[in-house]
């Protein structure tokens, strides 16, 4: 099954939601953010499939957002700007509470919201090619709607430093700090993966929903419990004087006003 950004392909009870816009470093926007949600929904009511692997083509995982749907939002009203937080929110919100197992293959750089897709997912397998970042405050936002799910993954020590320097960490760093569960040679993903889904199949499918309910209850469900108020904490960053200053930056591909004026100080 193809969609615009995104194939689907089933086999032995798998199916693997691939990202295929690598022209595009697998940004998404607006739309494919609906249809991915979409796709999850459904593949979660699909009684033929057990398990989902959320990877991608080309030399990245996914960039985050794209600059066309980044231009676009800048221009949004607060009710534009909360709606489209809100979709965002809600995909994030559909991946993580799938009922099935779903594993995240990276096989290549991960940045800002790719790398929330990553940690919505139960496992996560990266290659050494993979590189990560949560490049927020560099456009003058914060990684609110994917906040709950890194720090998760992380917890709140490794997420003040990655969260405020914004800097690249490499798949072994990521694997040291528990963002990511396995780091494989880019040639070996697949068997990584298929290892994996090996033994998921061997757990009954109500089980393995039932075991997920239950970390999240354990938890406390902290993802479940804030996406919306998460979602509004972006649409009001997007809304702030340095948010735009930011965004426009990054779109003009110039640096940031608050960079230049700290350089003049």
């Amino acid at each position: 099954m193809v969609h615009k950004g995104f194939r689907i392909e089933h086999k032995d009870k798998v199916a693997r939601l691939i990202l295929d816009r690598p022209e595009k470093h697998n940004a998404f926007g607006d739309a494919l953010i609906a249809d991915l949600t979409g796709a999850l929904e459904s593949l979660d009511k699909d009684p033929s499939i057990r398990i989902v692997v959320l990877a991608a083509e080309g030399p990245s995982f996914s960039a985050g957002g794209d600059l066309a749907w980044m231009q676009r939002a800048a221009k949004y009203d607060a009710t534009q700007n909360l709606a489209d937080a809100q979709a965002l929110a809600k995909l994030m919100a559909t991946l993580d509470g799938m009922s099935k197992p779903t594993i995240a293959a990276v096989q290549g750089p991960a940045y800002g919201g790719g790398c929330g897709l990553i940690a919505a997912c139960d496992i996560a397998i990266a290659t050494t090619a993979a590189i990560f970042a949560l490049t927020e405050v560099r456009l003058g936002l914060i990684p609110a709607v994917i906040g709950p799910y890194v720090i998760r993954a992380i917890g709140q020590r490794q997420a003040r430093r990655l969260f405020l320097t914004a800097e690249r960490f490499s798949a072994e760093e990521a694997l040291r700090i528990g963002f990511i569960h396995e780091v494989t040679m880019v040639n070996d993903l697949q068997n990584a993966v298929n290892k994996v889904t090996n033994f998921l199949i061997q757990g009954g499918p109500k089980a393995l929903g039932e075991a997920k309910k239950l970390i999240q209850e354990l938890a406390g469900s902290e993802g479940q419990n804030s996406t919306d108020a998460m979602a509004k904490k972006i649409a009001e960053m997007r809304q702030t004087p340095e948010g735009r200053e930011g965004v426009a930056a990054f779109l003009e591909k110039r640096k940031p006003a608050w960079v230049i004026d700290d350089k003049n100080k």
